[in-house]
């Protein structure tokens, strides 16, 4: 399980360094619709090389599976094409604090209910009461 922390905690700190490039990327091309598309782009190519690695017989799959599954990949542009407007703004620290937040709630809510198949953790009085913590250390983070 150790394992799985680590890379999920390298996965976490490389969103704001995503948001920091794509965001000096979309105002280097005058544009973060260009610096989302390339992003994409990328990590397309990125995932096409891992599939072929590992076998693409699984994606002839996905035809057959409930279509509202495929909203992820509308929420990952929604969240690259807003990051990378919105960052140079309002600065990537504040940005990514409320995407934070915003983890924190969604996936309070999707663990409480086991939404889309995810283990069911009922949200206790402690458990909300950690979520509270955690983000009020973020809001701690972003205060001068």
């Amino acid at each position: 399980m150790a394992h799985y922390a680590l890379i999920m905690l390298v996965a976490g700190m490389g969103i704001p360094v995503l948001a920091a490039l794509n965001a000096a990327l979309g105002q280097f091309l005058g544009s973060p619709s260009s610096a989302a598309a390339i992003l994409f782009l990328v990590a397309f190519v990125i995932g096409l090389t891992a599939m072929l690695i590992t076998g693409p017989a699984p994606v002839l799959l996905a035809g057959s599976a409930p279509k509202h599954l495929f909203l992820g990949g509308c929420l990952v542009a929604f969240y690259v094409l807003s990051i990378t407007y919105i960052a140079p703004h309002f600065g990537v620290g504040n940005a990514v604090f409320f995407v934070l937040v915003g983890q924190l709630i969604s996936a309070a809510i999707i663990d409480h209910f086991g939404l889309f198949g995810a283990h069911s953790t009922p949200l206790s009085l402690t458990r909300g009461a950690g979520l509270g913590l955690m983000a009020l250390g973020v809001w701690v983070t972003q205060q001068a």
